[in-house]
């Protein structure tokens, strides 16, 4: 068996990141191998205890807490193999997103797109649908070619498109329900350029446009400051080099002072002061200056996130985010909240990933944020209904209040994961309080 946190048996707390989740399991493992994993999971089913994996606990739901078996993957780390002709790198589920992409651009790979956190283990990231934004190129699950999942009886199960696809089809983004991921296998390419261009732009003029600047480039995001009609808009299109990131001044500036260091301040001064807000917001969104740099793509694409907040992501069909993005703005201004985080918009193509939040059709995300500590329930309320009235689905790792009835009708494959669910699991070794609501009994 893996060693205990503290001690075998000990029941020591959970929380994560966001500290808006806690749980006391009964035993903590870290297994060193997949067969001490296999163990583990066939021990816990035997006593009648649930087992959980969990990684660095950047989700702010409760999808990986248990009062059962917490299974701790860290152990599990690395890159196995590298395979340059089929284009492929497998690591092992424990690895950190950070960790793989170091190891990768000194291989002369990377992933071709990843979200703009790179704290997350592989698995967890996977399970829970992490993306960024991208025209052609979507999330970190939808560059899977393979994967390895112990399922409820200790059995270690393979899947790609021809080693059991059905499964292949549902596991890369799991949510944990169908077994604990020991391995995956992505899909890689030599590592390229990408030139980043930042942009102060108006409201009206960023929503106006927005389907032109998806189509002109191959990753496009912009942040709305609430209170202002100020955006900031990010392009990253690829390039031939050379390498010229932002200046240390500037990148201080920018990651550290305005993104870290001052904003950490100004939601201090928001949540003691919200009366302070909107003022703050005007300042701020005017700060940020136009900035072109370039550089290997972990470089562009993520960011250091030592602001702690709470999340709410719903991803929309394309054609209906700039309505949707119009009715939070009046929301806003209609309802004297004080809202300090701005909102974020990105897009991903349609995928064929059984829960994916952009599961067959061309999709776009709104993302809106409240500082740590901040009572973020109205606002988070009011925004999940203008997104629902949309037919929008919520991301698995971030707060929402929606259920299986509801899954199942965003979702035309959704009775296809319970089915496997249920044929894999049929007693709920991998249940837990958040998958009963989302995915039924």
């Amino acid at each position: 068996m893996g060693t205990a946190t503290a001690g075998q048996n000990s029941q020591t707390a959970w929380r994560n990141w966001a500290g808006n989740v806690s749980a006391t399991p009964a035993r903590t493992v870290t297994p060193a191998s997949v067969g001490e994993l296999q163990e583990a999971v066939r021990r816990a089913a035997e006593e009648g205890l649930r087992v959980k994996a969990v990684g660095t606990g950047h989700s702010f739901t409760a999808a990986a807490a248990t009062d059962g078996v917490l299974v701790r993957p860290q152990a599990l780390a690395g890159i196995t193999s590298i395979d340059r002709v089929a284009g492929t790198v497998t690591v092992a589920a424990g690895t950190v997103l950070k960790d793989l992409n170091v190891a990768l651009a000194r291989e002369g790979l990377s992933l071709t797109n990843m979200g703009d956190i790179m704290e997350q283990t592989v698995s967890g990231a996977t399970s829970t649908g992490t993306h960024g934004t991208g025209r052609d190129s979507a999330s970190i699950a939808a560059q899977i070619r393979g994967l390895e999942l112990v399922t409820a009886d200790g059995r270690l199960l393979t899947c790609s498109e021809k080693e059991n696809p059905e499964v292949f089809a549902a596991a890369r983004l799991g949510i944990g329900a169908l077994g604990i991921v020991t391995s995956i296998t992505f899909a890689v390419e030599p590592l390229f350029f990408l030139t980043a261009r930042e942009e102060p732009m108006g409201f009206d003029r960023v929503t106006a446009e927005f389907d032109e600047h998806v189509t002109e480039n191959e990753h496009f995001e912009f942040y709305w400051f609430p209170h202002t009609g100020n955006c900031n808009t990010k392009r990253n299109n690829r390039s031939q080099g050379p390498a010229a990131p932002p200046g240390p001044v500037s990148a201080w500036i920018e990651d550290e002072l305005l993104s870290n260091g001052v904003f950490q301040a100004v939601n201090s001064l928001g949540r003691a002061v919200p009366a302070t807000i909107p003022a703050i917001a005007r300042v701020a969104s005017r700060a940020l200056s136009a900035r072109t740099y370039t550089d290997i793509p972990y470089k562009v694409f993520t960011s250091p996130r030592r602001v702690r907040f709470v999340e709410m992501e719903y991803a929309l069909p394309r054609e209906r985010v700039v309505e949707a993005l119009r009715e939070l703005r009046a929301m806003v201004d209609r309802s004297g909240m004080r809202v300090s985080f701005p909102v974020e918009v990105r897009t991903a193509p349609a995928d064929d990933i059984t829960l994916s939040t952009a599961s067959g059709r061309e999709t776009a995300y709104i993302a809106v944020h409240m500082y740590r500590g901040t009572p973020y329930q109205a606002y988070f309320t009011a925004a999940e209904r203008i997104f629902t009235a949309h037919g929008g689905r919520p991301h698995w790792g971030k707060v929402h209040t929606r259920d299986a009835e509801y899954f199942a009708r965003v979702y035309p494959r959704f009775a296809e994961f319970t089915a496997l669910r249920d044929r894999l699991d049929p007693d709920r070794v991998f249940g837990n309080d958040y998958l009963r609501r989302v995915l039924g009994e």
